[in-house]
């Protein structure tokens, strides 16, 4: 029986992005039984795959570059108590396969010699004793050990990092060094259910279906006799033994994303173009924003002026929220940051809003047109992309007028340094924002690099003109289902 792994497994074992084992299941390169592909079938694909090449032994690398200080003990490895657990269980397994394995052997010893014994008979039974033998031996050869190297690297990598599915919904992710299975599960770009994140709420339980965890902060919430025998955690207060199987609450939609007040701080307001400030803001410990990448809140400060603004901010951010902060006419709220904020000054911050949300469901290549600050939403949205690894390829044309208005180039080219599935395209229109022409004017050029839009889905963010000219997308192919845009005020 072929030995099957998890999308996000093999892409970690093989060191590909989860986008390209997709890409390869379409084009028909690679099988796939039920969302898992075969160890013979990932090599079979990738015969160059070496286990150097892998992220496990690159992490293992920084370690010793480090010289195992204690900042990379803490980001990397996990507690010693966390480790011994790990070696344990593997131990127990072992114990066990090597048990069945030795059942197994004897057996295929009992079948060889009675096949043997049956090839001194005459006529058909013969014939088929020595085909059955033959076949037999063929198949309890020693083979060249071509899987071998992936299962070295399998168990490297559960001794580092520990798999967590979640069963509802099939999601994963890896559980890294000292994380706890919360801060995991956010750096991947899912959307659980949480609130304070340091065991206080308890709105983030829940239930080990298989597997072990360890405890690893003091809880102030108390679970029930019931809920503890069911299996139910905290999953901020705890971090994965091993792999793991659980059942957890995700939003999966933006009606599903509760709206919350939260009182913010300012943690920087930097200039980052004409006009243009970088807020940088930074919520409670206990009360932190639960949002989809994409969306936007209303920012008001004490007894001040307000407004709707998109977060810039990937949801895996943590506490920390950006917003671009454009200077507007009869913008009061954007006038008083351009003027200077204090460090610590409070903004109120009211959302999540609006659906301008990824489709998770699709695993189509996925093309994002910003205009000037739409590259706020936008970014956001990349970010989430980026942690879930599952786009194929992703492209960004970032328009904006005169020089300076792609005010967060050097990020958008380090993506593309970083990254081998990323564009960034950076147009410039000579006229206004606000003419409908040159929005279509821009987005012919990107029609010219894929004059074919029905396999790509689209996010589309920036003013009104260029919402509008977003339907000359429709025209040239590109299904409606799969076009996003979110519209800005100019």
């Amino acid at each position: 029986m072929p030995r099957l792994l998890t999308l996000s497994l093999a892409a970690r074992l093989i060191g590909v992005r989860r986008g390209a084992l997709q890409g390869k299941i379409r084009s028909g390169e690679l099988a796939a039984f039920e969302g898992m592909v075969s160890a013979d079938d990932l090599l079979r694909a990738y015969p160059d795959a070496r286990l150097e090449d892998n992220a496990a032994f690159e992490r293992m690398e920084a370690i010793k570059d480090a010289a195992f200080t204690r900042r990379m003990r803490e980001r990397l490895l996990p507690s010693t108590e966390v480790l011994v657990a790990r070696l344990a269980e593997m131990s127990r397994e072992r114990a066990e396969v090597q048990s069945r394995v030795e059942h197994y052997r004897a057996t295929l010893e009992q079948m060889q010699a009675r096949l043997e014994e049956t090839q001194g008979a005459s006529g058909p039974e013969r014939d088929l004793a020595a085909e059955l033998l033959a076949w037999l031996r063929q198949r309890v050869e020693p083979g060249a050990g071509d899987e071998e190297p992936l299962m070295v690297e399998e168990n490297f990598l559960r001794i580092m990092t520990a798999h967590v599915r979640i069963q509802s919904s099939g999601h994963e992710f890896f559980v890294d060094g000292n994380d706890s299975l919360l801060e995991a599960a956010l750096r991947a770009g899912l959307a659980l259910d949480y609130g304070c994140s340091i065991g206080s709420c308890g709105q983030c339980k829940a239930t080990v279906l298989s597997g072990e965890v360890h405890r690893t902060r003091h809880s102030d919430y108390a679970l029930t006799a019931a809920e503890k025998h069911a299996g139910v955690v905290l999953m901020c207060c705890n971090t994965a033994v091993g792999d793991l199987v659980i059942e957890a609450r995700e939003a999966h939609s933006p009606v599903e994303m509760p709206l919350q007040v939260i009182e913010a701080r300012v943690k920087s307001a930097e200039a980052i173009g004409e006009g243009i400030r970088l807020l940088h803001l930074q919520t409670p410990r206990t009360n932190r924003l639960r949002f989809l990448a994409g969306q936007s809140v209303n920012l008001a400060l004490p007894g001040g002026p307000g407004g709707c603004y998109p977060v810039a901010s990937c949801p895996c951010d943590d506490r920390n929220l950006q917003f671009h902060i454009r200077e507007r006419p009869g913008d009061a709220f954007a006038q008083r940051v351009l003027e200077g904020l204090a460090i610590a000054d409070t903004v109120r911050v009211e959302g999540p809003l609006g659906g301008f949300v990824l489709d998770e469901a699709s695993h189509r290549p996925l093309v994002f047109i910003a205009c000037e600050t739409g590259f706020a939403p936008v970014k956001s949205l990349l970010e989430h992309a980026m942690a879930l690894d599952a786009a194929e390829s992703l492209e960004l044309y970032w328009i904006a007028s005169g020089k300076g208005g792609h005010y967060l180039d050097n990020l958008c080219r380090s993506w593309t340094d970083a990254l081998d599935n990323f564009r960034y395209v950076p147009l410039t229109t000579a006229d206004g924002m606000g003419d409908q022409a040159a929005m279509r004017s821009a987005l012919l050029q990107v029609l010219q690099d894929h004059p074919r839009m029905d396999g790509f889905d689209a996010y589309v963010a920036g003013p009104a003109p260029l919402a509008q000219a977003a339907e000359l997308l429709v025209e040239r192919g590109l299904p409606r289902s799969q076009l996003f845009v979110s519209t800005l005020d100019s």
